[in-house]
């Protein structure tokens, strides 16, 4: 049987440039050159200044681990430390131990996790924990409405109208209720309803939640007969 050719020795020269470089080592530094600018252009390896150092969040580059944040919550600060793939919502209920908005269907459809920020109702599943932080947002939960041991005349009138059954929505409908009557106080029944349309109840207690708003409000108009809305 032949005996076969050693590739190394039958294998051409390799030819060399005059700088000393040969194929293989100039692939090789090409191929170094387009990955780390890659990196750079990225931000991976952009050098960050003092201050970005030192607040990780206003920085170029965030992530993916965790940093320091500080969101201002119902009047007071509050210092977390939390990946930028979190949201608001999962901040409140888990990191906070915030757990009066709901996390129901994490894809604002439902309104359970409805808060204030600066004044707007607005899901919070939909909001992440570091941009509501970097913008310095005034964030206002259910927790915010009364003291401890204390019941929101808002609240009140949700129970005086029945406008809950497993309450599990409640707060949602509750926040986004405040919202509308801080801008309108005295709204009609037409209007409440328009106003808590991004808001789900899985009870169907929609003529109560109404009614709740409506009354909370000082109204005392309402449908003939709402069965047929």
């Amino acid at each position: 049987m032949p005996k076969r050719e050693d590739p190394k020795e039958t294998a051409p020269p390799v030819e060399k440039s005059k700088n000393g470089l040969d194929r293989r080592d100039f692939v090789k530094l090409v191929g170094g050159t387009v990955t780390a600018a890659g990196l750079f252009s990225a931000g991976t390896l952009v050098p960050q200044s003092a201050e970005a150092q030192e607040n990780p969040a206003r920085g170029k580059v965030i992530g993916p681990g965790a940093v320091p944040i500080t969101l201002k919550i119902n009047g007071a600060p509050h210092k977390l430390t939390v990946e930028p793939r979190v949201t608001l919502l999962t901040a409140l209920r888990n990191h906070l131990d915030l757990t009066g908005a709901k996390e129901v269907c994490d894809r604002a459809t439902c309104g359970s996790c409805t808060v204030h920020m600066n004044g707007h109702a607005v899901y919070s599943c939909t909001v992440l924990a570091i941009d509501a932080a970097m913008s310095g947002a005034d964030i206002r939960t259910i927790e915010s409405l009364a003291p401890e041991g204390q019941v929101h005349p808002l609240s009140a009138a949700f129970v005086a109208n029945d406008g809950q059954q497993c309450g599990f929505c409640t707060p949602g409908f509750v926040m986004a209720a405040k919202a509308y009557l801080d801008t309108n106080p005295h709204p009609t029944y037409e209007q409440a309803r328009a106003a808590l349309g991004g808001n789900l109840c899985r009870c169907g207690t929609y003529m109560g939640v109404r009614r709740a708003m409506v009354t909370a409000g000082g109204g005392t108009k309402f449908p003939a007969d709402e069965g047929e809305e």
